[in-house]
């Protein structure tokens, strides 16, 4: 099983690889607006997984710059995780609007449709 995984990981990673979306071109303003949008938040992922891999192409896409954590081969990462996040589960984006705000939020969907509606509120502002 764990061969079995191992190979799919690596064709998962093969395929983003090969099939990887241009990420959006803005002007040097409007990418530092969108920077600091981003600048309190990571993004907890193991690197071969299927819905991490959905999430950071859709990041790439979007040309958003989010710290990447790796949860799977970083034991501190993997315990700030559990610890903070409530459950080692990938991927988690980890959103800090200040020093006492912390939101922690599951699901690559969920975390895809913040990202747009954060966007789409940085627009309209």
């Amino acid at each position: 099983m764990r061969l079995i995984r191992f190979l799919l990981g690596r064709i998962i990673l093969l395929v983003d690889f090969l099939s990887r979306p241009k990420p959006a071109v803005r002007e040097k303003k409007d990418q530092d607006i969108v920077d600091r949008m981003t600048s309190g938040m990571s993004l907890y992922q193991f690197n071969a997984c299927p819905f991490c891999v959905k999430v950071r192409r859709h990041m790439r896409k979007r040309s958003l710059n989010i710290e990447l954590k790796d949860a799977k081969n970083d034991i501190d990462i993997k315990n700030e995780l559990v610890e903070y996040g409530g459950k080692h589960k990938v991927p988690c984006l980890r959103i800090q609007t200040d020093s006492e705000n912390i939101k922690w939020l599951y699901s690559s969907d969920d975390i895809c449709a913040f990202l747009d509606l954060e966007l789409d509120r940085l627009k309209s502002a």
